[in-house]
């Protein structure tokens, strides 16, 4: 694989710097650049608004979703492209994490089994940030078992009647759509229940509670849905078929989650350069330059895992089973740089110096919000065996529920 830009690339690359150079929102760009996994903050600004702000000021110059065909808001570009851009946009690219379940996850799924008429009233509001999305999937009792859902959708005339609950709802309060998977048919295995609907977010009878997290955040929340109308013509497939429409959900998960899990790495790799320990600087010292080497490999590994998966879809190949590496790895090395950068700072977490202070803190943000991504977008365990299985061709796990009516299945205080 050539990763030298091509004439036509370069070309690519030198308009997405030059607008972005000129069109950018430089007063928050130190901020930006300083910000870590779990912590984005901007000083006097909501960072919701500044980021719908500046995915607008992309989507109004056809730089927002460069992959969707222009009809529903994109640019129709090639998938390097893509990432040409990201590269480009650095910094600035974090404020797309409001809009990462939306654009990599729900688009992706609207585009594959929304009507027409549907994908050209919702996409180009949703590719340009003035609509926020959402994804419905996790439950209280079902943990990574997606099929072990629990919440009912009845038919009602040209109507469904949903009832229940998801949890870990990243964004919902502040989404205006979202996408929902429901059981339908409880006399059916579980994988053969399920229906697939999207829905505004404001109807009546859904509750958003935020979920108050280790580092202070709620960005998760619990959603509970109580006698909300949700019309047919809102069904995302056929009925029964949710399990095979939301496969197209997770592939682009994991994806878009694989692709983009911050490592802590780079931010490490500087602090180990100026930190002074015991008199020299710790990148002198050969435990601390084993530990960086180790961690190097891990990501350079991720960078060209993830250039495979891209190489795929130039080829116009959907997203694999084989995304779920770059998720598994960094979920766990995120936790691990952490961990060891705090182990290095020993008594220095109390600081008076604000701009050691700021260093320090980064990583403290980047430990207490690394559990949840271990858990977000499928669990460790959940992503090994998708790996033996899919990636690996090895013998599956004995599922003694497979093929069992889910009404059926022994589960202690089931309705």
């Amino acid at each position: 694989m050539n990763f030298d830009d091509t004439p036509q690339e370069a070309a690519f690359r030198a308009e997405a710097r030059a607008w972005i150079a000129a069109n950018a929102p430089k007063q928050y760009e130190d901020e930006l650049a300083k910000s870590s996994l779990g912590r984005l903050v901007l000083s006097g600004a909501n960072v919701l608004e500044v980021a719908k702000a500046w995915q607008k000021k992309k989507a109004d110059a056809g730089w927002a979703c460069l992959h969707w065909p222009k009809e529903y808001g994109g640019r129709g570009s090639s998938p390097i492209e893509r990432v040409i851009w990201q590269q480009e946009e650095g910094a600035y690219g974090k404020l797309g994490r409001m809009f990462i379940i939306g654009h990599g996850m729900c688009g992706p799924t609207m585009m594959a089994y929304a009507g027409e008429a549907q994908k050209r009233e919702h996409l180009p509001p949703l590719a340009s940030g003035e609509k926020v999305w959402c994804q419905l999937f996790s439950e209280p009792a079902g943990g990574s078992d997606v099929a072990g859902l629990r919440t009912r959708a009845e038919r009602d005339g040209d109507d469904w009647i949903v009832n229940g609950q998801k949890i870990w709802t990243s964004g919902a309060h502040y989404s205006d759509y979202g996408i929902l998977i429901t059981r339908t048919d409880p006399t059916v295995p579980k994988h053969k229940g399920l229906t697939m609907f999207f829905l505004d977010m404001k109807s009546p009878g859904v509750e958003i509670k935020p979920i108050r997290q280790a580092n202070g955040q709620s960005e998760f929340n619990e959603v509970y849905f109580t006698d909300v109308r949700i019309p047919d013509s809102q069904r995302l497939g056929e009925v029964g078929d949710g399990w095979n429409v939301s496969l197209t959900t997770l592939m682009n998960e994991r994806m878009s989650i694989g692709a983009s899990v911050a490592t802590g790495f780079p931010e490490l790799f500087d602090y180990c350069s100026s930190l002074v320990v015991d008199g020299r600087p710790a990148i002198e010292d050969r435990a601390v330059r084993a530990k960086l080497a180790n961690w190097a490999v891990k990501a350079s590994g991720l960078k060209y895992t993830a250039f495979r998966s891209i190489s795929a879809l130039s080829r116009g190949e959907r997203p694999g089973p084989e995304n779920s590496i770059g998720k598994l790895v960094a979920g766990a090395m995120i936790q691990e740089v952490a961990t060891y950068a705090l182990d290095l700072q020993g008594a220095a977490g109390v600081v008076s110096d604000p701009a050691d202070a700021e260093v320090e803190g980064k990583f403290q943000a980047m430990l207490l919000r690394s559990p949840a991504t271990r858990v977000e977008g499928g669990t460790d365990e959940i992503l090994r065996n998708i790996i033996a299985e899919r990636v690996l061709g090895l013998p599956g796990d004995i599922r003694v529920d497979k093929d069992v009516p889910f009404n059926q299945i022994p589960t202690r205080g089931r309705a």
